[in-house]
């Protein structure tokens, strides 16, 4: 907590000199979270050539808007509701290109929230392909409903927590659990095949 709250304050120091024209501290920001923003926008749109127009795109508005932040809440919130709308608008434009790059641990049948251990079913003999579940996992999130995967990528893929998302995406705790339990149903049904 306390690291978190030194975090926001040198935050708030380097936007407050950024506002003031100090563009070292702007470039400051930029570093500090560019690995984040780029994991959300690749996450969303799953592939690196997309995921680094959008990154350069979100920092963009962020510069531009950088004037209008109020200091309500942490400045990497603000910066990742800049990278979700931003994202999400330019979304439909880009090439569905399903590269998505999932976490070990959901490809992993014991870590999964869409695969029972009791891995069998009509595919669990090839089950040792992970390239193949892989795939699968991804075609069935490009399926889901947009609200349902945002939620389900932030949280199950970028690891954000409930509260964290809710702050982001400006809607309920309650409603960011109904998408993510929703999503993997969905997700659990598509994955069918998969299990027993």
């Amino acid at each position: 907590m306390e690291r978190e709250e030194s975090n926001r304050t040198e935050d708030f120091e380097l936007v407050r000199a950024a506002r003031s024209g100090d563009e070292n501290a702007f470039g400051d920001l930029v570093r500090k979270y560019q690995g984040r923003i780029y994991s959300l926008a690749y996450g969303m749109v799953g592939n690196h050539s997309d995921a680094d127009d959008l990154a350069q795109e979100i920092f963009l508005k962020c510069y531009r808007n950088i004037a209008k932040f109020r200091f309500k809440s942490s400045f990497y919130t603000w910066l990742y509701r800049i990278g979700v709308n931003t994202v999400l608008t330019r979304r439909k434009k880009l090439r569905r290109d399903t590269h998505l790059e999932l976490k070990p641990e959901i490809l992993d049948i014991k870590g999964s929230p869409y695969l029972s251990p009791g891995l069998g079913g009509r595919r669990g003999d090839r089950a040792a392909s992970g390239r193949e579940l892989s795939r699968d996992i991804r075609e069935a999130l490009e399926k889901l409903p947009e609200k349902q995967k945002t939620v389900v990528i932030m949280h199950d893929i970028e690891g954000i927590p409930h509260a964290e998302i809710s702050r982001i995406l400006r809607t309920s705790e309650g409603t960011i659990r109904s998408r993510l339990h929703y999503g993997r149903q969905r997700l659990h049904g598509d994955l069918a095949s998969w299990l027993d």
